[in-house]
């Protein structure tokens, strides 16, 4: 694998990302979705992701070999203001994905670093992430680590209104 470099992702990109989309959930379940066909759910990633883009911000992983091998989203959300700061904003970390030929080489933990250093740039005051059990070493390396005060609840998955 030659030359690999992290950046924004670019708007006639969306689709190859919506593919990264697809194989991951491929990956993870052994099966097609039923629901969609893979070119019906493309249209819809990209639409979303066009509708979003002030709040999701998409990195590429890139190689110039073999092109967009990785994605992750970072989810920013605007905070209520304080009298110490009006203008606040935390991020997620969300759908870190590289392709399984280009794993354990570091490129997951560059493209999580330099995500994070975007969430930096944006001032953000803190960036969390829901991992897989496989994935958690990675986002500790990158300075993730618990914390008793970040609580969650589950919530039954339906489908949210638009």
């Amino acid at each position: 694998m030659d030359q690999v470099i992290v950046r924004p992702a670019e708007p006639g990109e969306l689709a190859t990302v919506a593919g990264l989309r697809w194989r991951w959930i491929l990956e993870h379940d052994g099966t097609a979705p039923t629901a969609l066909d893979r070119e019906d759910f493309v249209r819809h990633f990209v639409a979303w992701a066009e509708r979003n883009v002030s709040s999701h911000r998409c990195m590429v992983l890139v190689s110039g070999d073999l092109g967009i091998i990785g994605m992750a989203w970072l989810a920013v959300v605007h905070r209520v203001p304080t009298p110490y700061a009006l203008h606040r904003a935390s991020g997620d970390l969300q759908c870190v994905y590289v392709v399984p030929e280009a794993r354990d080489a570091g490129l997951g933990g560059r493209l999580i670093s330099e995500t994070l250093a975007r969430a930096k740039d944006l001032g953000l005051e803190r960036v969390t992430v829901h991992s897989s059990p496989r994935a958690v070493p990675a986002y500790a390396r990158q300075g993730f680590e618990n914390s008793p005060r970040l609580l969650q609840t589950h919530l039954a998955r339906a489908t949210p209104r638009p």
